[in-house]
């Protein structure tokens, strides 16, 4: 079949169908807006009300803990996200109607009211509830089971991710620290409502995937909504399950990024250039740096993606559950970068950029072998009839994480930063080796669902998107 011939659906650009950029557009305005707004929330509370640019003059404590629930609100939202699309609208619907949420609420996030705040959050956590778990299930849905392409499909589409993350950090960031925090919450509503147009525009290219189960013209795909779940299937929800405990730990260190090390570089980080920028002086914005793990990604995300790929070509170990043990170690060791940072605070009464530079590369390595790779993970072994809530229960061990990350940030003001940032460190590495004395057990409970990866004929590739 030529390209010629090819339905919208099943056309490709480098390699990968259309629509995985249709979404991987999508999700990059998504996190332009959430990220944008993440990178200047805690900032925006912590400021004095007397500033010229006036905050809501919180402490630090009170404003990490509204940073932890928020955060894993967002992601405990998408269980009932993933419930919706599953038993209601389909995957598709639901990443549009989440969309309008995440519009209404960052544009009311514009208002400077204090009942506008609270809304414009309450309605971005039901969007990304909507929206985050659906539209990562219809990325797993353009690939057929076995398809070798389908883990880098998944780091293309977290490329996108952190292409959006890292410009809202840049533009969003300098927007609410320079020129009022308003203006930054309404600027991540407009990256919002691109990436709305952008998904409406794009849906001949996604006619395949994200459909309602319940109304499937295949048959097999109706009566999987009927019929209890298998012995094999129940063994690969159980490998799912205790995989998040993973997931967990991990972003309990990882979202450290918006609360504690946020702070850590705007209160205790030499900041200053020995040279000016446009618009922002010799001084580099706090919010800036939780830019560095987007740029990261951006640069080294295929190379991440490709060793791993080597790995498995030469019969190396190289399964999801090897790379997301791996990436927990790389992760929790960024945090000894930190340590290093508290150590030379103590000595001279500020700590050098490069520490969190340093951190946040080992970070990004980590987080490369783990969260695309997850992702991936859910989508070759979630049941079709529950993938959606599968995913959506990803996503809310991620918003668990996010709390714990809040309840660590709060306790540095305890114990002090250099026995909070060492102690996840060894934590996470420590948990890594426990989960890895298992590995064997835990793969068992796969059942090769990964053993038979392969290059997908064009046969192959039109029967998935004729169904």
């Amino acid at each position: 079949m030529t390209a010629i011939t090819k339905s919208p659906e099943q056309r490709e650009f480098l390699g990968h169908p259309v629509g995985l950029f249709i979404l991987f557009f999508t999700e990059m305005w998504e996190r332009f807006s959430y990220y944008g707004m993440r990178a200047i929330l805690v900032l925006y509370l912590v400021r004095s009300t007397t500033d010229s640019n006036a905050g809501l003059g919180w402490t630090n404590s009170e404003a990490l803990q509204l940073y932890g629930w928020y955060t894993m609100l967002v992601y405990v939202a998408s269980i009932p996200g993933g419930w919706i699309a599953d038993n209601v609208f389909g995957q598709k619907k639901s990443v549009l109607y989440g969309g309008i949420l995440l519009v209404a609420g960052h544009s009311i996030l514009a208002i400077e009211e204090l009942w506008a705040f609270y809304t414009g959050l309450g309605l971005i956590i039901a969007g990304v509830g909507m929206l985050k778990p659906n539209i990562s299930t219809m990325v797993g849905g353009l690939y057929k089971q076995g398809d070798i392409r389908r883990d880098k499909g998944f780091t293309i589409f977290y490329i996108g991710i952190n292409v959006g993350a890292f410009l809202s950090s840049l533009i969003v960031g300098t927007v609410g620290e320079v020129y009022g925090w308003h203006y930054g919450f309404g600027l991540a509503g407009i990256g919002m409502a691109l990436g709305l147009i952008q998904y409406l525009v794009g849906q001949k290219y996604l006619k395949s995937v994200g459909n309602f189960l319940g109304t499937s013209q295949n048959e097999e795909d109706r009566d999987s909504l009927k019929r209890p779940l298998t012995k094999i299937e129940k063994d690969r929800v159980i490998v799912l399950i205790l995989s998040f405990l993973m997931v967990i730990v991990f972003f309990g260190a990882f979202e450290q990024a918006g609360g504690l090390m946020n702070l850590y570089a705007s209160e205790k980080t030499n900041r200053m250039l020995s040279f000016s920028l446009p618009f922002i002086g010799n001084e580099v914005p706090a919010s800036w740096f939780q830019s560095l793990n987007a740029m990261f990604i951006i640069f080294l995300g295929t190379a991440v993606a490709a060793y791993w790929a080597k790995r498995k070509l030469k019969g190396r170990e190289a399964s999801s559950l090897f790379k997301m043990i791996m990436g927990l170690v790389i992760m929790g060791a960024g945090f000894f970068f930190m340590t290093g940072a508290t150590l030379e605070f103590e000595r001279s009464g500020s700590s050098a950029m490069y520490w969190l530079v340093l951190a946040y590369l080992l970070h990004t390595i980590g987080e490369l072998s783990l969260s695309p790779v997850s992702l991936s993970f859910v989508t070759k072994l979630a049941p079709a009839k529950y993938a959606s809530l599968m995913m959506g229960l990803y996503f809310a061990t991620t918003g668990l994480g996010n709390k714990l990350a809040g309840l660590l940030g709060e306790s540095a003001s305890q114990f002090g930063e250099f026995s909070v940032f060492t102690g996840i460190a060894l934590f996470c590495i420590l948990f890594a080796l426990l989960i890895f004395a298992f590995f064997k057990k835990l793969k068992a409970l796969t059942h090769g669902a990964e053993d038979d990866e392969h290059e997908v004929t064009e046969e192959e590739k039109a029967v998935l998107t004729n169904n």
